[in-house]
């Protein structure tokens, strides 16, 4: 069974700590595995068009195939997704897809030959060459694979409501551009993904705007990585008023503004709530053709309602001009 689970807490990307828990094995993972991973070392496959290429002729031999995360660890009973393709690529330049199987160790019923059998758990994935003989024998592919669980809160962890926050996955190093390759956008908060070991590249958004928390998590073969970040950040309610906790005037849109005077955000209604980073902003309300503002400050887990004044105080004569 897995060796433990490793937790790590990430004040913006720093403090660390670590604890043990459940085995991973049995942890939900999200997405399909079967329907979106890159396959190592196979450029391309094509699906088998005919279901008995998956049994040998006569005088075939059986493969039965397992698969484990670490070179000590047990096989795992569950999750897998087994590929076993021809070795030679057809005539449209794939490799034909022989058989496949889905749970946890395998068997085929394979023609005497050569194979690359695949086996993906999650988003990780081993690839190795067999052969078969008319005798029976076992193969055992080692994954070199962990997980990671992923969450986030606001300062002296209060929680951050899972719908408002999202996750996304990132290879750990850049291209030549700076760019990094997205392994898997939009995680769900409290979701185990299986990876193959290594460091990857986390970020964090809370909300749709600007509160974006990036970290570098390491993943440990045979262990579950569990990382919360901390958001500093806040939820903040716009309302245009006539007076000091009046009703919202309707018809309003509004343009949110950095310190720095760079725009941030545009939204039309009598309530704009949105999630914010830490920072001084500036809001600019417009109703009716006349404009009015205020300056503000965000501090991290104190969401506020903020109110403009339709007064010629908070007026100002002329639109705001964005790039």
């Amino acid at each position: 069974m897995i060796g433990g689970i490793r937790r790590l807490f990430v004040v913006c990307a720093t403090a660390v700590f670590f604890t043990a828990l459940p085995a991973l094995v049995s942890a939900q993972e999200a997405g399909d595995p079967a329907t979106e991973l890159n396959l190592p070392s196979i450029s391309s496959f094509a699906p088998a068009t005919d279901p008995s290429t998956s049994l040998a002729l006569g005088g075939g031999g059986e493969i039965t195939l397992s698969a484990k995360l670490t070179e000590d660890g047990k096989d795992i009973s569950r999750g897998l997704v087994w590929r076993v393709f021809a070795q030679e690529a057809g005539p449209d330049g794939k490799l034909p897809l022989i058989a496949s199987s889905q749970g946890g160790t395998s068997s085929f019923q394979l023609a005497p030959g050569g194979y690359l059998v695949h086996a993906s758990y999650g988003r990780a994935g081993a690839t190795k060459r067999i052969t078969v003989g008319r005798e029976s024998k076992n193969e055992n592919l080692v994954l070199d694979a962990g997980g990671l669980k992923l969450d986030a809160v606001l300062a002296a962890g209060v929680r951050i409501p899972s719908a408002k926050l999202k996750f996304s996955i990132y290879e750990a190093s850049a291209d030549s551009n700076g760019e990094r390759a997205l392994i898997i956008p939009d995680v769900s908060p409290n979701t185990v993904v299986r990876l193959n070991s290594g460091t990857y590249h986390v970020v964090s958004t809370y909300g749709t705007v600007n509160a974006v928390i990036r970290s570098d998590i390491h993943v440990e073969a045979g262990k579950l990585t569990e990382a919360t970040v901390e958001h500093k950040a806040a939820e903040i309610t716009f309302k245009l008023v006539r007076e000091a906790g009046g009703e919202a005037i309707a018809d309003t849109s509004w343009s949110i503004l950095s310190g720095s005077g760079d725009p941030v955000r545009e939204v039309v209604g009598a309530f704009a709530s949105l999630v914010l980073a830490e920072g001084d902003y500036t809001i600019v309300a417009k109703n009716k053709e006349r404009i009015y503002q205020r300056d503000f400050t965000v501090q991290g887990g104190r969401n506020q309602d903020v109110e403009v004044l339709a007064t010629d105080a908070n007026a100002v004569n002329e639109s705001l001009e964005t790039d």
